[in-house]
């Protein structure tokens, strides 16, 4: 994600900023020009301090959940992005509506990426399987809640955005990697796989890839619990989770192909070049002078890839933190990640 400025000021912003920490304007942003924009109060309305607009906060700005704009007379309460959510978990309890802003704060960066790569984003209010979000605490005695993804529905498990128990969950399942944003990567994963393979018309070139998706998931998941990843897992696949089952292949490297574009973003907002000082310095140098939302050729993306991760893992060893990007991309993961770049890219072509 790129870094934005206040308009009012320069003052340099962050995604989730409500205010400007230098000229004091209150701060929204603005989905459908994807801009921050700096606002006086109008009312019960806002106004565009450098063009005018009148806008509205979505409601869950209320309970500081949310920054996005509506315009002031849309017919709508909620934003682009949290007109996606069906349930929320009971907001009269103080941890719960801090676990719940933090789910927001991951799935709102989702959206930003899903709508900076054109993807469609269809709610339950306009197709009976369009995207939708279920955050949901625990019950007392359990069972507990169980993330995942079904006919587009994407079930999220408030316990996620508590780090001690993310951490305890990683380590048992001997994970790599696990964060709350990394949930909403994967999950909706399933869900495109669905609007751009099955829907489509992309299956025989996907199974090609990712193998058959008629296997069936609840013996591969049993044998998977059981037995594990095949001990040569990482020559083919991104994680061991992928193994599982094609379906889960496809949303693992869906989920990575997502970290890819969206950190590359930012390290092109940053004018980021790195040119370091060793033998094999042709193969770890890039600048990333693009727009990795609009580059045709996912090799331009994953060339930048490779070094982009040796700057952000040896940046978090020299703080004593474990590796950002701890995963090796061989040609096979690369193949299938192409495949993903380009059901993105021809989505957006039959679009326009």
């Amino acid at each position: 994600m790129r870094i934005f400025s206040c308009p009012s000021c320069g003052c340099t912003l962050i995604f989730e900023n409500r205010h400007c920490s230098r000229c004091g304007h209150r701060i929204g942003y603005e989905p459908e020009s994807d801009r921050m924009v700096a606002l006086n109060a109008a009312g019960n309305d806002w106004i565009d301090t450098r063009h005018g607009g009148q806008f509205r906060f979505c409601e869950n700005a209320e309970l500081e959940a949310c920054n996005w704009l509506l315009p002031a007379d849309s017919r709508y309460r909620f934003c682009l992005a949290c007109r996606h959510n069906r349930t929320v978990p009971n907001l009269n309890d103080s941890a719960n509506i801090n676990r719940w802003r933090v789910l927001e704060q991951a799935k709102h960066r989702l959206f930003y990426t899903l709508r900076r790569l054109d993807l469609p984003l269809v709610d339950r209010h306009t197709r009976h399987d369009g995207l939708a979000f279920d955050f949901l605490a625990d019950p007392p005695g359990g069972p507990r809640v169980m993330t995942g993804h079904a006919s587009g529905l994407v079930t999220i498990a408030l316990r996620e955005a508590d780090d001690v128990e993310r951490e305890r969950m990683r380590v048992e399942m001997g994970e790599y990697y696990r964060t709350v944003l990394g949930h909403f990567r994967h999950e909706t994963g399933h869900y495109f796989w669905n609007v751009l393979v099955r829907d489509g018309g992309r299956l025989d070139a996907c199974r090609a890839l990712f193998g058959d998706d008629r296997a069936d998931y609840a013996e591969a998941l049993q044998r998977h619990y059981e037995n594990g990843a095949p001990t040569d897992w990482q020559a083919d696949f991104v994680s061991a989770y992928a193994t599982m089952h094609p379906w889960e292949d496809f949303a693992e490297t869906w989920a990575h192909y997502l970290h890819i574009v969206d950190t590359l973003e930012t390290g092109a907002s940053y004018g980021l070049s790195i040119t370091p000082h060793v033998a094999e310095k042709a193969l770890l140098s890039t600048r990333i002078d693009f727009n990795p939302f609009a580059v045709e050729d996912f090799t331009t993306l994953s060339d930048a890839w490779l070094p982009m991760t040796y700057l952000l893992n040896s940046l978090n060893r020299a703080m004593g933190l474990r590796d950002v990007y701890p995963f090796v991309l061989t040609p096979r993961i690369l193949e299938k990640m192409a495949f993903i770049h380009r059901l993105v890219r021809d989505h957006r072509a039959g679009a326009a």
